[in-house]
């Protein structure tokens, strides 16, 4: 008998993960490679937010806090969720964890029993199926193509939901295609969930402020109040706020839900940093005018990427409403020969070759439950984006 939990046999690495640690690994080897796996601005953390956290430290509030996050941070996260998204919450009803990772994880394990079905859309973020498989569930992809904008339709909600439905799990703007939902497509959703009793609505809006082009960010429990009851809304300091490192996520929900949430944690990790905390009070009470203009920066990045990608041989490059993402099919390269000799029949030969023959690392697309495309993330000095797209479209036009 295997020494490891029969549970690991359901859950498998995270690509995105594997792809940067390759890349890395290849740039320490000497290798000329530039990495576009990571969803992780490359903008520095504000300056203000840092302060924040050199002044707690100097402070001495360097102990344990409660765990489901500081009073303080609490508060902030109410403020925020009230001024920006019309929904209230009360402190019972806020948690803090280490990274929306962490939020997302405690909410499945705290409400998933053996045989409850998840709806996830796919292209699905890595870790919702897996996440799912670890707590006992059973991931129910539905599949959302280009042709739809990469988004879950009501009538295709509809027909996914059974009696073992219990979430579904939302992100918008999408990781790993951008997708973002309009107030119309949410409320033809929750349209349909209302019907639905038994299921609840897990939206992860990590990446809210990144949205391009006019558009207009909502989240479930403001479109559709008669859902607030049952929608866990989950957000971070990561993305907007250029604060990876610091592993802040949050989430506003039920307090039932909230309660046992926090009992997860408090047998797993207990409280996050208590200095990030610290941080994230500032990040979410003060200046958000750097945020305009770093979106103005991705903004220019996504034009760029999306128009040199799209003169690339075999490749077609739907532009996207927001977060730091682009998600082109490869479907025109499959069954040609790389310069290497080596026939491309999927799009995981696809980013293997790309990365051995021109040092462009992406993650292929089959990892996040459609393919054949592959994923780049725009969040990367634009020299470096040109670049990259340049060897791209050299590898596709040297494809036979």
């Amino acid at each position: 008998m295997s020494f490891l939990a029969a549970a690991l046999d359901r859950v498998k690495p995270s690509a995105t993960i594997a792809v940067t640690d390759k890349a890395r690994a290849l740039k320490a080897a000497g290798r000329n490679v530039i990495g576009l796996g990571a969803g992780e601005p490359d903008f520095d953390t504000p300056a203000n937010i840092k302060l924040a956290a050199i002044r707690a430290i100097e402070a001495g509030k360097t102990k344990y806090t409660a765990v489901d996050g500081i009073p303080e941070l609490k508060e902030a996260i109410i403020a925020k969720f009230q001024r920006e998204n019309g929904v209230v919450y009360k402190p019972n009803q806020i948690i803090v964890g280490t990274g929306g990772k962490q939020v997302l994880y405690n909410a499945l394990m705290a409400t998933i029993n053996p045989g409850d079905e998840v709806i996830i859309p796919a292209p699905y973020w890595v870790s919702y199926p897996e996440m799912v498989a670890l707590a006992g569930g059973e991931p129910v992809p539905v599949v959302c193509t280009a042709a739809t904008g990469f988004k879950l339709g009501a009538e295709a909600l509809e027909r996914a939901i059974t009696p073992k439905t219990k979430w579904v799990i939302l992100c918008s703007p999408s990781n790993p295609t951008g997708a973002a939902y309009t107030k119309a497509e949410l409320k033809a959703l929750t349209d349909v969930l209302v019907k639905h009793p038994q299921v609840w609505v897990m939206t992860d809006d990590m990446y809210e402020h990144l949205v391009y082009d006019d558009f207009q960010f909502t989240t479930v429990a403001q479109v559709e109040p008669s859902l607030y009851d049952r929608t866990l809304t989950v957000n971070g300091v990561s993305k907007a706020y250029c604060m990876t490192g610091w592993r802040i996520g949050y989430a506003g929900g039920p307090a039932q839900l909230i309660k046992a949430m926090s009992t997860i944690q408090s047998q797993s990790t207990s409280n996050p940093c208590s200095i990030a905390q610290w941080a994230s009070v500032e990040a979410l009470n003060g200046p958000q005018d750097f945020i305009p203009a770093n979106n103005k920066v991705f903004k220019e990045r996504r034009d760029l990427v999306v128009s040199m990608l799209n003169q690339a041989n075999g490749i077609e490059c739907p532009r996207p409403e927001g977060a730091f993402y682009v998600y082109p099919s490869c479907a025109g390269t499959i069954g040609k020969k790389a310069p290497s000799g080596n026939l491309i029949s999927n799009d995981e030969q696809f980013v293997t070759e790309l990365l051995e023959t021109e040092g462009v690392a992406v993650v292929q697309g089959s990892a996040f439950g459609l393919g054949p495309a592959f994923r780049i993330s725009y969040a990367t000095k634009t020299s470096d984006l040109e670049d990259a797209c340049k060897r791209i479209q050299r590898f596709c036009g040297n494809l036979r």
